[in-house]
């Protein structure tokens, strides 16, 4: 059993949890508002706790980012970067912008050179983000029915929490492909305007991504 701490108290979080509980670990879920997730709480299966941000940073053996994108680097003043130190962190957020689509493309408040994964990075610079789970729909990120397995795009500084990232991904059903350090979540944040485009084009939001190689 881990101790696994989910900021966020969205659709997100709630698939993310329950993923996590059904495999056995503990989970606290974090709000700045923690009452917000009392019924959550109160219905889940497992040993399922709730606090805040800071609580539950320190509380943990890995940390879970499923917060909305803007409000992500406050989030991690909130929690408290020593809190964070040497920890796994899935960051699961995307830099989505005020503001409706453009022709189906969903707007961005980082630049092309930089992304919101590495923000949070140098706001906690000791721990091991970990980008995943930003690229499919909350619906099909624990137990994806796809076939074949689909691919979930990985980067970090941290090999070892990529390993441990890793894990998961494959107990959650999973391919993993990890491609390289942090700045690599430039193009992996940009996958999610891509997997969104056919859902506001053409109302498709049944698909994932799969990496093909030769040999």
């Amino acid at each position: 059993m881990k101790k696994i701490a989910i900021f966020g108290s969205g659709q997100v979080g709630d698939a993310l949890a329950k993923g996590f509980l059904d495999r056995g670990d503990a989970v606290r879920r974090a709000s700045r508002d923690p009452e917000k997730l009392a019924a959550w709480k109160a219905s889940a299966k497992g040993e399922a706790s709730i606090g805040t941000y800071a609580d539950a940073a320190a509380w943990a053996d890995l940390v879970v980012f499923a917060v909305k994108g803007t409000a992500a680097e406050s989030v991690v003043e909130q929690a408290g970067p020593q809190h964070l130190a040497g920890k796994t962190v899935i960051d699961a957020t995307n830099p989505i912008a005020d503001g409706p689509p453009e022709n189906g493309c969903i707007r961005y408040f980082t630049g092309p050179n930089e992304s919101l994964m590495e923000r949070l990075q140098k706001k906690a610079p000791e721990a091991r983000f970990v980008k995943a789970f930003n690229s499919v729909g909350n619906t099909f990120m624990v137990s994806p029915p796809f076939k074949p397995i689909p691919s979930m795009f990985i980067c970090g500084n941290s090999d070892a929490a990529k390993a441990e990232t890793t894990e998961i991904l494959t107990a959650f059903g999973w391919e993993s492909v990890d491609v390289g350090g942090v700045e690599l979540a430039r193009p992996i944040e940009a996958l999610c305007q891509l997997w969104c485009a056919p859902g506001f084009l053409k109302n498709d939001w049944a698909h994932a991504f799969k990496y093909l190689r030769l040999g």
